[in-house]
């Protein structure tokens, strides 16, 4: 893995954190606290075994759940072969923080955190519940949560959070009548602006490889890959 991919999984996980986690052999076991598949997935930091991945499964049960990063095609190929199969295939996108944030124009993007009443309807509406507030809670500092208004009606939510120079988008949500107008770019710019202000000079997203929407946005604003991951659950 290289230096910048090392970085950016650092950052995902300061940014987007368990509520607890602790070794098992090569694994570090992490719990969610119902957060979703990115804070509960067990984690390959050493030499994986056969036994090792049966010790994680008398823990966690009948269905564990594993996070596989590039480099780790053994581990995975071991997996598929006990049964596994692969779950959201997700890409790291990155780009200079300079080339992407732009001041939004006043009231159109309000910062709030804790999050407002309209913040947390929004998120609600997209799936986004108080288990994963909860993790937006648990996030390292600075951080922020934004809601934008356009037309007079509250039109998107998101969450950011800086880790070692790198600004993290999280749960950018957009209600439905506003997609497709310009609001998600809107509000990438603004609050890459609000990280810019706060000392961040990367800005860096997660995004599952089937939402082809949200990365035509993300290349459109000249981000690039710069990994992936996936993860892989028990079927058999």
């Amino acid at each position: 893995m290289t230096a910048a991919s090392e970085a950016l999984f650092s950052a995902l996980e300061a940014t987007w954190p368990p509520l607890s986690s602790h070794r098992m052999g090569p694994f570090r076991v992490r719990d969610g606290a119902g957060g979703g598949k990115r804070v509960s997935a067990a984690v390959l930091e050493g030499d994986v075994s056969v036994a090792a991945i049966e010790a994680v499964e008398a823990e966690l049960g009948a269905k564990p759940l594993f996070q596989l990063r590039r480099g780790q095609e053994a581990f995975d190929q071991m997996l598929e072969a006990h049964g596994y199969a692969v779950l959201d295939p997700t890409i790291l996108y990155s780009a200079p923080i300079s080339g992407i944030a732009e001041a939004p124009r006043p009231v159109s993007l309000l910062a709030a955190w804790p999050p407002l009443a309209m913040q947390r309807q929004v998120w609600a509406d997209g799936g986004v519940g108080p288990a994963r507030i909860a993790v937006m809670e648990r996030a390292c500092d600075p951080k922020n949560g934004f809601v934008a208004r356009y037309k007079n009606r509250v039109a998107g939510a998101g969450f950011i959070a800086i880790h070692g120079g790198i600004a993290m988008l999280h749960a950018l949500q957009i209600e439905p009548d506003f997609r497709r107008q310009g609001v998600a770019r809107y509000m990438v710019r603004g609050m890459a602006h609000w990280a810019l202000q706060n000392g961040a000079d990367t800005f860096a997203l997660a995004v599952t490889q089937a939402n082809t929407d949200a990365r035509s946005l993300y290349s459109a604003l000249g981000m690039t890959e710069v990994d992936a991951y996936h993860y892989r659950e028990r079927v058999l």
